[in-house]
């Protein structure tokens, strides 16, 4: 007994034993025991749905949900015909991010295009900004006046309307999502055409391989895992996407997974969108699991063997000013014009009216207007401005604070059990689609359990569920770091007797300043535009930027809108721009999407 009494005091003394055992308490009820509340809603009677449900009681037991999306009359359009509308978009979306991304990568690294520069720098753009703002340039460029009620801006340029499929619906929602991630395409694809070693290609010269021969025999099948790597991750994104879908989707009740369960979670068949919400996670786990298991039977990909990487550009000749201006274009187009639209939709006076002599300022700076004042001088707007940089301090400060923490303490005690469950902790959020996390959120905190209370309606719930989703980003970033600095320094500063606190703060941290300080950073800037996991747990008192641009949306109130998603593409470039000016790092380099 004294001996098991001396290892325990002996284990507490480590600060991070400590450390591991306060977060594997702590993370276990914020990322597992959701989990236990968002099944056990699938199987019980909702409030608001006593009706659709003779007989019943609230909280009883149930099967109605799980029978409504597997064996009812309507389980087609419930959930069959939504998941083949998830499924079909995100497989489109990879097909059109590997397309234009691995083209990308290879014009800008490959070959001797002109202006890359400009091009790689602005090319990042869209993935920097939210996914979502794509969609409303989209559709203020093609919307019709048979839905939209009024055309956009190119059938006021052209006179051409455009048809219903174009406009809305899976065909812009897979142009959207991929034209937004194909940045990530070309930072995975790119960075092994970067570092190949040069000898694989000169050697199939030599033998006088042609370059056709040599891009689909060589080039193609060594950027497999970035190919994979990223199929896997727009696939998941665009299989749990909400903005992008609602924008372009709802106009003609085109719905996927997750605009399904958000109008049935504010519906009143809630329990149906918990069930969804689950079949989700599901399919996000499976995802990441068949992701592991493909990568993990391959392990001949070597690009790099220690040998010259230098390589030879391949000479476009005639065709290089031809296909620079081409690829300028295009990167112009994705990047420029959808600010561009941004401000012109937010300047109009009388909608469809494109004239100079329709557009003025009073969107942005009238206090007097019928439906509510212009954005500057809008009270709402303001607080909405304030609340989102507070979330976003607070996020930030917790996330990196616990990733830095997690980080420091999974290192230190790597290769034990309770080290990986803590790191196991920490990364699954980000597996999770935000929707769904907002939804098992919904579902734990609507009423009080014991010690701890109902958080529904309270801006205490926005911060907890943005620290908890961002850890990932943070204790990413903890981790690497602290594998980079040897522990005989930390052991120096035990034998001379310094406090942990001050080994932390006047060693460690100040080593590894600026990968530990993104961990603070990438968490503010992605808070800065999320609108998936805030979007069904504000309230008026904690209304954000992003749910102010989805009100108005909703409402038809478009200058607003897009006046709106300037301020907030303006706020996250800043960030980033911060972001990379003070640690190197950037959102296009950071977890997630």
């Amino acid at each position: 007994m004294a001996i098991k009494s001396y290892k325990a005091r002996n284990f507490l003394r480590k600060p991070q034993n400590i450390i591991l055992i306060v977060l594997a308490i702590i993370l276990s009820y914020l990322v597992l025991v959701p989990f236990i509340y968002i099944l056990s809603d699938t199987f019980s009677v909702h409030p608001s749905e006593i009706m659709r449900i003779p007989g019943s009681r609230v909280g009883e037991f149930t099967l109605y949900h799980w029978g409504k999306i597997f064996a009812s009359s309507d389980s087609y359009s419930t959930f069959v015909e939504p998941l083949i509308h998830s499924l079909t978009c995100a497989i489109g979306a990879c097909i059109v991010a590997i397309g234009i991304g691995g083209v990308f990568a290879w014009l800008a690294i490959r070959t001797d295009m002109r202006w890359k520069k400009i091009m790689t720098t602005l090319f990042i753009m869209p993935y920097i900004m939210p996914s979502w703002t794509l969609a409303l340039a989209w559709n203020n460029f093609f919307k019709n006046s048979l839905v939209g009620g009024v055309p956009g801006i190119f059938t006021a340029i052209t006179g051409i309307s455009t048809p219903n499929w174009f406009a809305y619906g899976p065909f812009p929602i897979i142009i959207v999502t991929g034209i937004h991630y194909a940045p990530f395409a070309y930072i995975l694809i790119g960075g092994i055409l970067r570092n190949m070693d040069s000898n694989l290609e000169e050697a199939a010269l030599v033998m006088k391989t042609s370059r056709t021969r040599l891009m689909f025999r060589i080039t193609i099948p060594l950027v497999t895992p970035a190919v994979l790597s990223t199929f896997i991750l727009v696939f998941s994104s665009g299989m749990s996407s909400f903005g992008t879908p609602q924008f372009l989707g709802l106009p003609v009740k085109y719905y996927v997974l997750t605009t399904q369960m958000y109008r049935n979670l504010n519906g009143t068949n809630p329990g149906l969108g918990y069930a969804i919400a689950l079949i989700l996670i599901v399919i996000s786990l499976i995802i990441m699991g068949v992701n592991q298991l493909i990568l993990g039977t391959r392990k001949s990909y070597t690009t790099v063997s220690g040998k010259s990487s230098n390589f030879s550009l391949i000479r476009l000749k005639k065709l290089r000013l031809l296909i620079s201006i081409v690829m300028l274009v295009f990167v112009f187009m994705i990047t420029i014009i959808p600010l561009i639209s941004f401000a012109i939709e937010s300047l109009i006076t009388v909608p469809g009216d494109y004239s100079l002599s329709n557009m003025s300022f009073r969107y942005w700076t009238d206090s007097d207007l019928a439906l509510t004042q212009g954005v500057l001088v809008n009270p709402t707007v303001w607080r909405a401005i304030r609340n989102s940089v507070i979330l976003a301090v607070c996020c930030a400060v917790g996330a990196g604070t616990i990733g830095c923490l997690a980080g420091y303490s999974i290192v230190r005690r790597w290769g034990s059990k309770l080290s990986t469950y803590v790191n196991n902790l920490t990364f699954i959020p980000y597996l999770i689609p935000s929707m769904a996390f907002s939804a098992i959120y919904l579902s734990m905190f609507a009423k009080s359990h014991g010690p701890i209370p109902a958080l529904y309606g309270t801006f205490a719930l926005l911060i907890i569920i943005g620290t908890v989703k961002y850890l990932p980003m943070a204790s990413r970033s903890g981790v690497n770091s602290m594998f980079q600095i040897s522990t005989q320094i930390e052991e120096a500063a035990i034998v001379m007797g310094v406090p942990w606190w001050k080994r932390m703060t006047r060693i460690l941290i100040p080593i590894q300043k600026a990968s530990i300080v993104s961990g603070y950073l990438l968490p503010f800037t992605s808070c800065m535009r999320e609108l998936d996991l805030f979007v069904l747990l504000y309230t008026p008192s904690s209304i954000l930027l992003t749910t102010v641009l989805f009100q108005y949306n909703s409402k038809g109130f478009d200058q607003y809108a897009n006046a709106i998603t300037l301020i907030i593409i303006l706020l996250v470039v800043v960030g980033n721009a911060i972001v990379n000016k003070l640690t190197g790092a950037s959102i296009a380099k950071g977890v997630g999407g």
